[in-house]
């Protein structure tokens, strides 16, 4: 086993137990509602570039690391529907992450 991998076993093993009581919950919130607020406040023309690509990073709060992932679901001449998921990336509570969508509207353009 790497060390990497064994640095991400032994920490998911040690938030396993907080994670079942929802509290690790709570924190993945704080990082989707920032990240839902840094994705909605952008246009749709600049939402389109941006997740062209699905988009995974990471993120550190508290000096704990977070998976957030972020894709459009649809893009419709009126509007971007949005998709932004976060968890630790610890099994199993990461197979169900907090997620959060938005619809942003374009301008109404006329022909």
């Amino acid at each position: 086993m790497t060390t990497a991998r064994f640095k991400m076993t032994t920490r998911c093993s040690a938030k396993r137990a907080t994670l079942l009581d929802m509290s690790g919950r709570e924190e993945w919130r704080k990082v989707l509602d920032s990240e839902v607020q840094r994705w909605s406040a952008m246009s749709c023309d600049q939402l389109g570039p941006a997740l062209r690509n699905f988009q995974a990073y990471t993120v550190e709060l508290d000096s704990k690391k977070y998976q957030v992932e972020v894709e459009i679901l649809e893009n419709t001449d009126k509007d971007v529907h949005v998709m932004v998921a976060v968890d630790d990336g610890c099994l199993p509570a990461s197979l169900a992450p907090v997620n959060h969508t938005f619809i942003s509207q374009k301008p109404f353009r006329t022909a």
